[in-house]
């Protein structure tokens, strides 16, 4: 049944504003089954040799107490993994003996809708995180339920948070926050404004490899910031490119890489470099959505617009980084028109594949019908979500 549906991915924020998971599931209306997740993931974040291909990354995955039996047949780690459970599926009398199983077994237990008041209150020595709807009335008379119903070390996660002042709220109250609706939340008032020195200096450098600029003149720019030097060559020697050797030197990634490689590289450098107080959860978002763009036009557009996928999907969150619209973002920026047109109206020949990547983020997204258009399934689709999620996890960030 999972065929023709779409995943959707959602980051969990703790406190400190650090990705610490990503929960997915199917999109909203897709008719798959939860249980079909697992054969999904299994193929995909599973390799023969590499083994569990997100490392210490960890997901959320909603499935249904029938699904519990099959986990012992994937190749799945129980330490990546917290099985999100809607907690009235466990209040029959088999509830307790399945969630103690799956933590004896090693998985986290989220269970869902925590605060419902018919809960069998014996589930709450189980779960490692509660999750409760931020939006929820009264509120604070079910948080209090809650925290004094958790077990020790028990998180509690918040969904439907909009705002990213109510989820300062919630991170002076210890809550995690799951991120899908803040992702699109405009940029707090104290958020910084414009390009750090850093960023400055990382403009340059694009500026510089947009003109095909000498190679020494890059490397002047490059040896007034070591720091910029390092963080740059550790980025491009975290991730496989085949290339057999490490990068040490500007001139070597540019002879290996090429100029057009090499400006893909440091617009991920120029997100990254941001000192804005919520930089690491929009920049986690925008390395997988630039990544994800980029698999999904490797198979239909040629290597050099592909690479040009991932600079679109990396800027796509310059505006809330930066604290500016995206024209003032891109009145600083020297960028084709067909990258312009994808940020600012995901228009031309890259916007039809950084939407379909942002809809992948939304439970109600289009994903079926912008996918359509792209003449891509759900299966290409799907694979190319988890590979960027995979990719992402394993940068050296």
């Amino acid at each position: 049944m999972s065929h023709s549906c779409f995943l959707v991915r959602t980051a969990l924020l703790d406190p400190a504003r650090k990705v610490v998971a990503h929960e997915v599931s199917w999109q909203r209306g897709s008719g798959a089954s939860a249980d079909a997740l697992l054969p999904l993931l299994a193929s995909a974040l599973h390799d023969e040799e590499k083994g569990w291909l997100l490392g210490d990354g960890h997901l959320v995955v909603p499935l249904a107490p029938s699904a519990l039996p099959a986990l012992a047949d994937t190749p799945l780690p129980p330490r990546g993994m917290t099985i999100a459970i809607a907690a009235d599926m466990l209040n029959d009398a088999d509830g307790a003996a399945l969630a103690e199983d799956l933590r004896r077994r090693g998985y986290g237990l989220a269970l869902q809708d925590a605060d419902e008041p018919t809960i069998n209150p014996a589930l709450f020595a189980h779960a490692t995180q509660l999750q409760l709807d931020g939006a929820a009335p009264e509120l604070p008379a079910r948080l209090k339920r809650v925290i004094q119903l958790r077990r020790a070390g028990a998180r509690i996660a918040l969904c439907n948070i909009g705002a990213w002042a109510h989820y300062e709220t919630c991170a002076k109250a210890g809550l995690d926050v799951y991120a899908q609706k803040l992702i699109l939340a405009p940029a707090p008032a104290q958020a910084a404004r414009g390009l750090n020195p850093a960023q400055a200096v990382i403009m340059q450098l694009m500026n510089l490899v947009t003109r095909n600029a000498d190679i020494r003149e890059i490397e002047a720019v490059l040896k007034r910031d070591p720091a910029i030097s390092y963080k740059l060559f550790r980025y491009i020697n975290s991730v496989g490119f085949g290339l057999g050797t490490e990068i040490h030197s500007i001139r070597h990634a540019v002879t290996m890489l090429g100029y057009s490689t090499l400006y893909r590289w440091l617009a991920l450098l120029l997100a990254t470099a941001s000192n804005s107080d919520y930089a690491a959860p929009l920049m986690k978002t925008a390395i997988i959505r630039g990544r994800f763009a980029e698999l999904l036009g490797a198979s239909l557009l040629p290597k050099s617009e592909a690479e040009n996928l991932f600079v679109a999907g990396m800027f796509s969150v310059l505006d809330r980084l930066l604290g500016q619209t995206m024209e003032e973002v891109l009145s600083h920026i020297p960028l084709s028109e067909a990258l312009s047109e994808a940020l600012l109206s995901r228009s031309g020949i890259y916007g039809p594949f950084l939407a379909l990547a942002e809809s992948c983020e939304q439970v109600d997204g289009r994903s079926a019908a912008l996918a359509d258009a792209l003449f891509l399934d759900a299966a290409q689709v799907n694979r190319a979500h988890l590979a960027a999620l995979a990719w992402t996890q394993n940068l050296k960030l």
